[in-house]
């Protein structure tokens, strides 16, 4: 079978759509296609790991810039006619899209050529693309058993975050390959797969003092903002500064506490991998839906939330210390532990085989 996979912007987006796609290639004789576009971290990252890929022209709409607007129209009406090309030449099964505007032509030139179209939304609260799309699709699958609001579509499934099988399966980091201790206690601190300045500003004059005999901190700064901080900011011994770090599940597997951000797949791998959390949701993205994945797992007690505005050096060492209480952290682990683990990846793609299988019967197809 032929399948396209699209999504765009920001790790949140393109991971789901990457382990999806591991279950498509378990299957040898499935053919695939990325369309990303040609200006975000797609565009760089799909082709890089050998998976056939185009991308498209289009941006994000601006509240403000209204010429901005005007010439994205013509972007968006100029990729629609590329992507109908496309769904001519390769003449995929389905299109299963991940998020991100870069998925509204694709899945409307799906829709325009018959082929049947699926929708992963990641988080709680939807974005404005997915609202718009799921009135037109075969079926939308959900990270959270809540985050059916606002979606249009009939067949609307809980599936959980396609990462969560990804960090499930991998092999857990032996931190001392990092030139950390064995013994002790290891904070990870990361504000997604693109890192945040203003995060970072706030956490100079936490990370500059912060030292404990029997807790080691790695800061993961994101690229942008590496080379300023690495330069510039003196650190205890205890903590280690890089600008990435390739399948992070792996390592909170190692880890005893992470600080980050509260996007959908971040939120995925802390229950996967059973980490005891601070979450600090951006309050920049749409609908603030941050907020409201990391009140989520606040609510399953096994997390604590430091809103973005009220976070400083002493509201961070507080959250820690509430954290590491050892009645805390023992209630928190035990949680997180009784979390079952979902097989996202492969109950996203049961459910598409089944209703392929289902309409190819219709029309009379050989089955699949």
């Amino acid at each position: 079978m032929k399948f396209i996979l699209t999504a765009g912007g920001t790790g949140g987006h393109i991971y789901p759509a990457l382990s999806v796609l591991d279950e498509i290639k378990k299957d040898k004789k499935n053919e695939y296609l990325y369309i990303g576009t040609k200006n975000r971290m797609e565009n760089d990252l799909i082709p890089g790991m050998g998976i056939p890929y185009v991308g498209i022209e289009i941006y994000g709409l601006s509240k403000t810039n209204i010429i901005r607007n005007v010439k994205n129209v013509a972007c968006i009406l100029k990729s629609y006619k590329k992507c109908l090309k496309i769904m001519d030449e390769f003449k995929p099964d389905a299109v299963i899209a991940f998020g991100g505007y870069v998925t509204l032509p694709v899945c409307l030139a799906a829709k325009k050529r018959g082929i049947k179209v699926f929708l992963h939304e990641q988080n709680m609260l939807p974005g404005k693309t997915n609202i718009y799309l799921s009135k037109k699709v075969d079926a939308v699958f959900t990270s959270f058993k809540d985050g059916n609001l606002k979606l249009k579509c009939n067949k609307v499934i809980y599936t959980g975050n396609p990462v969560s099988q990804r960090a499930v399966e991998c092999k857990k980091y032996d931190k001392t390959d990092l030139g950390f201790s064995k013994n002790k206690k290891l904070i990870i601190i990361v504000m997604g797969s693109l890192g945040s300045t203003s995060v970072n500003e706030k956490l100079l004059d936490f990370l500059r003092t912060y030292e404990r005999d029997d807790t080691e901190i790695l800061f993961i700064t994101g690229k942008k903002s590496y080379v300023d901080l690495n330069n510039n900011l003196v650190v205890p011994k205890s903590t280690r500064i890089v600008p990435f770090f390739d399948n992070l599940p792996s390592l909170m597997k190692s880890a005893d506490l992470i600080i980050s951000r509260a996007g959908a797949s971040t939120i995925a791998e802390i229950m996967a991998t059973k980490t005891p959390s601070i979450l600090i949701p951006s309050p920049y993205v749409a609908n603030n839906h941050q907020y409201y994945n990391a009140l989520d797992l606040v609510n399953k007690n096994i997390s604590l939330l430091i809103e973005e505005k009220d976070l400083d050096k002493k509201t961070l060492i507080d959250a820690i210390d509430e954290m590491f209480d050892e009645k805390t952290f023992k209630e928190v682990k035990q949680n997180l532990k009784e979390i079952k683990d979902i097989n996202s990846s492969t109950i996203i793609m049961d459910e598409i085989y089944k209703i392929l299988k289902e309409n190819n019967e219709k029309k009379g197809k050989k089955k699949i």
